[in-house]
């Protein structure tokens, strides 16, 4: 015998629960996929689909840890509009649930979702530290700045236990070669101890991105990054242990948190930081539904709004992929922007020098040389067999 399902039950997908502590709304299947994933009813439920949807809210939501077998640690780019050629990224995913984070798409490329998925389903690199040693070591290395956090953070709370980022600090150190990290974790300050001494050797620089000052926003917004005020004790600490330090106001979204950026910038250079940099909202593939759902939720007064500033720095549409536009934006919004960033910069002096990490001092240290060696030789007899 077929359930009574009330006339005004709607037969169609339901609303993914609200997660405490979690930035994404819903969890829509990877682009890739050929099937579409989507929550619906059996018809047994008793009241309302909101009522359905508060009774699945049950437990939290929690992350889960997967080893990351990947044989290569650094990613290469030639974007012609990114200050760097090489990168780090200890972890794929995010847990600090950002809702506008760029990097949420590269989670489809696993199968997985952009949405929660991205948040909550976080891949390890528990061999980072080796494989770097292995990269820096061989004779085709040419040593440069290596980017870390450009695309997923590296001081997310799972590093907390696995210290992988502390890990790979160490070897770059041992190596010389010259770090710049961006983080929006207060955790960052761990490692002042590795950071401080490779920034004595002109081998380290760290930008800490500071969105919002305002705590509610960043709860909702950045629901497991540092709240605002500990960003800012971040630079504070940093900048007293002779670091070089920096903020990003980024990113900066029209009609949402654009208004802060002055605030942000006096903020951060009275904590000690000396650069700054700035980036508008980004958007690429499932973000604009993720960003445009949690909106709406979050923002419901200033939805529609905040979605017609974007489109009027991005063309008419939510974004622009080409390179020079999807950093800037073009058009009067998006040069006011840049202009009250280029005023409030310089009334702070900031930017007023550019940190020359060295390349120079980059040596194998002879452990590592041995090890490359002894692995060469090992090698060659393996294929005697």
């Amino acid at each position: 015998m077929r359930p009574t399902v009330p006339p005004d039950y709607p037969d169609d997908p339901i609303p993914e629960p609200m997660h405490r502590g979690r930035g994404a709304l819903s969890n829509e299947s990877s682009r890739y996929d050929g099937e579409k994933r989507i929550r619906t009813t059996d018809g047994w439920e008793v009241g309302t689909p909101a009522d359905a949807a508060d009774d699945d809210e049950l437990p939290p939501l929690r992350t889960t840890l997967t080893r990351d077998a990947t044989r290569t640690i650094l990613a290469r780019n030639a974007s012609p509009d990114i200050p760097f050629d090489r990168s780090i990224n200890p972890y794929r995913g995010c847990e600090h649930g950002c809702i506008y984070c760029f990097a949420r798409p590269t989670h489809a490329y696993l199968g997985l979702s952009p949405g929660l998925d991205f948040e909550t389903r976080i891949l390890f690199k528990p061999d980072a530290a080796a494989l770097l040693t292995a990269e820096l070591a061989s004779p085709k290395y040419r040593p440069d700045v290596i980017a870390m956090g450009t695309n997923t953070d590296p001081y997310q709370p799972v590093e907390r236990e696995l210290k992988i980022t502390r890990q790979i600090l160490r070897v770059l150190s041992d190596f010389n070669n010259p770090v710049g990290i961006v983080t929006k974790n207060h955790m960052v300050t761990r490692d002042i101890d590795i950071l401080g001494d490779m920034a004595k050797r002109s081998l380290a620089e760290v930008f800490v991105s500071v969105t919002t000052l305002d705590k509610d926003l960043a709860r909702t917004m950045e629901p497991r990054a540092s709240a605002p005020h500990r960003r800012l004790e971040a630079i504070r600490a940093l900048a007293a242990a002779g670091v070089p330090v920096g903020v990003m106001t980024s990113p900066m979204i029209p009609g949402l948190n654009d208004h802060e950026m002055e605030a942000i910038l006096e903020a951060a250079s009275d904590a000690g930081a000396t650069r700054a940099g700035f980036i508008v909202l980004r958007l690429p593939l499932e973000i604009k539904a993720l960003f445009e759902e949690w909106l709406r939720q979050h923002r419901p007064d200033r939805a529609e709004r905040v979605l017609s500033l974007i489109r009027q720095i991005r063309g008419g549409a939510l974004y622009q992929a080409e390179f020079g536009k999807r950093m800037r934006g073009e058009g009067p919004i998006a040069d006011l922007l840049a202009s009250r960033f280029a005023v409030a910069v310089k009334r702070l002096g900031l930017n007023r020098q550019r940190y020359r990490l060295d390349t120079a001092r980059f040596r194998v240290p002879d452990a590592a040389r041995t090890a490359l060696v002894d692995a060469r030789r090992d090698a060659r007899q393996l294929k005697l067999f």
